[in-house]
């Protein structure tokens, strides 16, 4: 999950892989699609920066030498999954409760659009075989608390921001000892990342927009 764009990769293109339209603008996301979109990409950044992050802190000058011990590899791609999931669970949850707050969906359409997502996000990064063995079970997981998800109680705040924090931590391929000494300013450090994605969310979205494409997908399937 490292980015690693193609030789003449621009900073145009990579804003735009972000959602940053000329001149700086934001794109207001107004689709179901955008909405999924929305989610997988900054879930990626959030979860990307912080665990190579936390890495590079440790490692300091010998970060790059991680990448070429095939057993810490193998370790950091189980983390780098791990921790997306954990990063997706939380903003969708958030991005659920906004949709029902400001979408006008009630919680049965609200439970519909959210699963939805959560299904397609999961059809679209399978089972990677580098994810480790306990990665099925994390998505079981994953599902049941979108399905079990109280839409009408999620408030507009970090509340929901509980999973990403410790899995950072978890399973950060980093020695148990300097874990315990580092936990507090880990778990801050993607408290941060999410700030600005809320921020980021308030002005980009369109729930009743989304609301609307949600609502005439579902009437013409």
């Amino acid at each position: 999950m490292i980015w690693k764009g193609p030789a003449g990769l621009s900073w145009r293109t990579l804003g735009e892989y972000l959602g940053v339209g000329s001149g700086g603008r934001r794109n207001a996301v107004a689709e179901v699609a955008g909405l999924g979109k929305f989610v997988k990409s900054r879930a990626s950044h959030v979860s990307q920066s912080t665990l190579y992050g936390y890495l590079k802190t440790r490692a300091g000058t010998r970060f790059p030498e991680l990448f070429e011990n095939p057993v810490m590899l193998d370790s950091i791609n189980i983390a780098k999954w791990h921790v997306w999931l954990a990063c997706v669970s939380d903003l969708l949850l958030w991005v659920g409760g906004k949709m029902r707050r400001e979408g006008g969906l009630d919680d049965a359409a609200t439970a519909a659009l959210m699963e939805g997502l959560a299904e397609e996000l999961l059809g679209d990064c399978g089972v990677p075989p580098e994810a480790g063995v306990d990665f099925t079970a994390a998505r079981a997981r994953f599902l049941e608390r979108v399905r079990d998800a109280r839409w009408n109680a999620i408030p507009d705040d970090d509340t929901v921001f509980t999973e990403s924090p410790g899995a950072l931590v978890h399973w950060s391929p980093i020695a148990d000892e300097f874990k315990s000494r580092d936990e507090e300013i880990v778990e801050n450090s993607v408290r941060f990342r999410w700030i600005e994605v809320r921020r980021e969310a308030r002005r980009m979205l369109r729930p009743e927009l989304i609301a609307a494409d949600f609502s005439a997908r579902t009437e013409s399937a």
